[in-house]
Parts: C-alpha cells; structure tokens; sequence
C-alpha cells in the first residue's frame, strides 16, 4: 500500500529524509517549512533546504507563519495525508495539526530515546564527549520527543568528530531507518515501545555564552566544547584582547613540563609552540593541542600559519 505523507521538516538535516521518501513508493504530497528567513550581508531571503528540494521534485510547499492558523490546517487537511513525517522542523506541534493524517505523525529524532530530548540531541551528545549516539523513529505526541518508539539506529562518535561531522552522518541514518517505519505503517505492522521516562534527559539549545572556554576544566572538555559547538556558535577564548575561535584540538597525552618543573603553569598559559600546534595548559594539570584556529574578522587556519609573524610563545596567557 502506498501512502500519502505530508513532510514536515526545514533544515538541510531534514533534505535526506524527504529525498528517501521522494524515491520509495510512497506520495509526498506536500512539504511544511518554516518561512524564508534573510541571510547574508545583503539579507536577501533564502529558500529552506526543504522547500528548494520540495520544488525540485513539483512538491507543493506550506510555510505557514503561524502553524496553529486555521488557514494553514485546513491546506494540510486539504492534502488528505495518511501519515506525518517530521524532521527537525523546528515547531512543537498542535494536536489540531498532528491529529489530521489518519495514521498519525512520525518523528526521525538524533537520539537514543529517551536520552537528549529536545533541541539541541547531537551537540550535547557531543559536548558530553559520548562515545555513540544514534537515531530514533519515534510516534510524535503532545509531550515533547515522548512518544513511543519504533526503531533505533545507532553509530559511534570518532573522539574527533564535530556535531556537523555527526549531523551529517546521523541524517543519512535516518532517512535509511526511516522508510522501513513508513512501509511498516502502511502494511498495519508497525510496533511501537513506550519510552521509560524516568531515563529521559533534556538537550537544550546551544547558546553562544556556551562558546566561551574556561581554561580551568580538564583539556578534554575543552576539546568536547571545541567540536561540540560546530558549526554554531563556535567555542573562543581571547589572545591579547581579540577574540579567537579555536577551530580544532587534539589532547596532548605526552605532556610538555614547564620550563620550571618545580611550578604548574597556571590554566590558559601556552606550554610550547610546535609546528603544528600550541600547547595549552589546562585544568587538572592536562594539556590541549591547538590545531587549526580562526582570528577576529579572519578565515580558519593552520596553528603553523598563525603563529607566523606573531608574538606567541611559551608563558603567552590566553584569556576567556
């Protein structure tokens, strides 16, 4: 059986899905986004990743300024859609919207259920340094990503990896585990397990006061923050008051001994320059290598590149 979907979903996170749906036997029969929003130094109003896909593929698309309009339900009921399917669409849902397709909506959710609820499941994920995270098909409800559970795909997190590195990967994992759910809707076999809500964790947005990095904690959490926060809002310290985004780390296992072994230098003091990084002292007596790094108003680059021409050497402090 075929069923007709109404796709709800904006970011290019949500593109691989709705592509996935496009090529199997189901209908898209129209794609809900948020509005253009302006971007740029021009602020000229761009397309959502969806809806440039949507009118690719001749899909009609919704971008409803106030999803509870009445306007805008009334077009989605016009659709006649069998099933919901949403990706990070970036709403909370009405019960008047999730209540129009037959069977209901469906969520492809970056998180093992019911761990990371919420906004912001791959950065915090990332920023807590752990070793494997995954994506849930889940039934939305009126609670926030506490809907029961059809199927959970689950994949490593490399040390190294950033929340882009892993959005990326999660959203091809998605849109793979996801239409295997849809076909089982169609065909009435679809199970569904409750979550157990006394394990639930909550991921709240990421804030750009998040970014600023305190030299005081362990070089590992530094380094979490430094690949948690890409692409936005990015992890910064200060050098000699300008701004600095670091852009990549490394832990430094082997670590440099001061000049004077008889004193620890204090956190956010440079260790030493090499030539392919700065070594920072950090809390708890560890170190972070500093790899690729982003001046003020300046494009990424080489810690080789920036320490070119300037004055940074061992006993240079960086600020918060």
């Amino acid at each position: 059986m075929s069923l007709r979907i109404v796709f709800l979903g904006t970011p290019a996170f949500a593109v691989p899905s709705l592509e996935a749906l496009v090529r199997s036997r189901h209908t898209v029969v129209g794609v809900v986004s948020q509005p253009d929003r302006p971007k740029g130094r021009g602020q000229q109003l761009q397309p959502t990743p969806t809806g440039m896909t949507a009118q690719a593929h001749g899909i009609p698309v919704l971008q409803p300024a106030k999803i509870r309009d009445e306007a805008f339900l009334q077009a989605t009921r016009d659709l006649q859609p069998d099933l919901g399917v949403v990706v990070a669409f970036g709403r909370i849902l009405p019960d008047a919207l999730l209540a129009i397709p037959r069977l209901g909506m469906i969520n492809v959710h970056a998180s093992i259920l019911p761990w990371y609820r919420g906004a912001a499941p791959i950065q915090r994920a990332v920023l807590a340094g752990d070793a494997e995270t995954g994506v849930s098909i889940m039934r939305v409800v009126s609670e926030l990503d506490a809907g029961p559970v059809f199927s959970i795909a689950r994949t490593p997190i490399p040390p190294d990896a950033t929340s882009g590195d892993m959005a990326d990967a999660l959203a091809r994992i998605g849109a793979d585990a996801l239409i295997p759910i849809v076909d089982l809707l169609a065909e009435g076999h679809a199970v569904e397990t409750p979550q157990n809500p006394d394990e639930a964790t909550y991921a709240a947005k990421v804030t750009k006061e998040e970014g600023v990095i305190d030299w005081g904690v362990p070089a590992g959490r530094i380094h979490n923050l430094v690949r948690g926060l890409q692409p936005w809002p990015l992890a910064s310290t200060t050098l000699n008051g300008r701004r600095l985004v670091l852009r990549k780390t490394e832990l430094n296992l082997t670590p440099v001994e001061s000049r004077d072994a008889a004193m620890s230098p204090s956190p956010g003091t440079v260790v030493a320059t090499t030539g392919d990084g700065i070594v920072v002292a950090c809390g708890f007596g560890t170190q972070l290598r500093i790899v690729d790094v982003q001046p003020e108003g300046r494009r990424s680059m080489s810690a080789r590149d920036f320490l070119a021409g300037r004055n940074v050497r061992a006993g240079s402090r960086f600020g918060t």
